[in-house]
């Protein structure tokens, strides 16, 4: 079936021809602007920041967005209807004696984030001749923010299944007319709500169990699990490495030169570092334990980068003290 085509471009509110920066500062503003904690409206806030988030994991990273642009002139029509990569039908991952359909929402991207640019499957066994009764376990994606990592979290999140129509019994036919119940398509939708516990300390890729939600087993045995991987949250002002995040500061060159204290923002809260006199430009100021905490007890670092900016426009005042520094100064870069 066709797949909803992702403007990626018009969701970050940039043109085709962005550069990496300005994509990166799009997504920025609108990541503090969406942020489930600080936004009023939580619901439409969490759909939108999702929406930011997967638009960001494509334009952000050279090597998707190339993919992305090669889709071809399709993007124009609003959906993409070319074969998945590998040759495979887009989202109809079956299995099992009713040939179920599983997708999931309220959990990760969509589903064309997850085709074109995830690899991600929709189940975990194989589909040959199943050695137990044991059902097959489903795997989805589930996006978690930074503070949810920090501190943990109950998430609710659904499930949507496509399951053989009751009323019909998946033949799409009932009276000799359509199926009214499934519109002639043998399949209905139905959602299951679950509250998935989201552990301090949990890592981007790391997968969460919830136990007896995937497919029903044969001959009474018991069901398989839901597996929900986790994929961190863009941070309008983090980088994540494992358990240490990077911040990047912005300073002018006398407070490179000088040395000076700022504020930087934490997920505890702002703090106060000095910079240093000397400070060069992507200089990696550490500040121990401020990072991610870790299963076992051990807690990530904050690494402050150094950014020294030179004005783009300066007066004449300041064209002079320019000028009187250069003449007085022994500093000279290449030697």
């Amino acid at each position: 079936m066709p797949v909803e085509f992702k403007d990626y471009y018009k969701t970050l509110g940039v043109e085709r021809t962005a550069s990496h920066d300005e994509i990166r500062k799009a997504f920025r503003t609108l990541a503090r602007q969406y942020h489930p904690d600080v936004a009023k409206d939580k619901k439409r806030s969490e759909e939108k920041f999702k929406e930011i988030n997967e638009a960001y994991e494509v334009l952000g990273d050279a090597e998707k967005r190339k993919k992305y642009d090669d889709l071809g002139a399709d993007w124009k029509q609003g959906a993409y209807r070319g074969p998945m990569p590998g040759g495979d039908r887009a989202h109809e991952w079956r299995g099992g004696p009713e040939s179920e359909n599983f997708q999931f929402g309220g959990t990760g991207f969509s589903d064309f984030f997850e085709q074109f640019f995830s690899g991600a499957r929709g189940r975990q066994a194989d589909f040959g001749e199943p050695e137990t009764e044991k059902g097959q376990d489903v795997e989805g994606v589930i996006m978690v923010t930074l503070e949810e990592a920090t501190h943990g979290a109950v998430r609710p999140i659904s499930v949507r299944r496509n399951t053989l129509c009751a009323d019909c019994r998946g033949t799409g036919v009932k009276g000799r007319r359509p199926c009214p119940a499934c519109g002639g398509s043998g399949q209905t939708t139905v959602t299951q709500n679950y509250k998935v516990k989201i552990p301090a300390g949990v890592r981007d890729g790391q997968r969460l169990r919830v136990s007896g939600q995937g497919e029903p087993g044969s001959g009474g045995g018991p069901p398989g699990d839901l597996y929900l991987r986790v994929r961190l949250a863009g941070h309008p002002d983090f980088r994540v490495e494992g358990g240490d995040l990077y911040y990047d500061l912005d300073l002018a060159p006398w407070e490179g030169a000088l040395g000076t204290s700022v504020s930087v923002p934490a997920l505890n809260g702002a703090l106060s570092i000095k910079i240093p006199p000397g400070t060069q430009n992507g200089q990696r100021l550490r500040v121990k334990g401020r990072g991610l905490p870790g299963r076992a007890g051990e807690q990530g670092d904050l690494f402050v980068v150094a950014r020294v900016q030179m004005p783009k426009e300066i007066s004449e005042r300041e064209k002079t003290l320019w000028q009187q520094l250069a003449a007085v100064s022994s500093f000279n870069p290449r030697g």
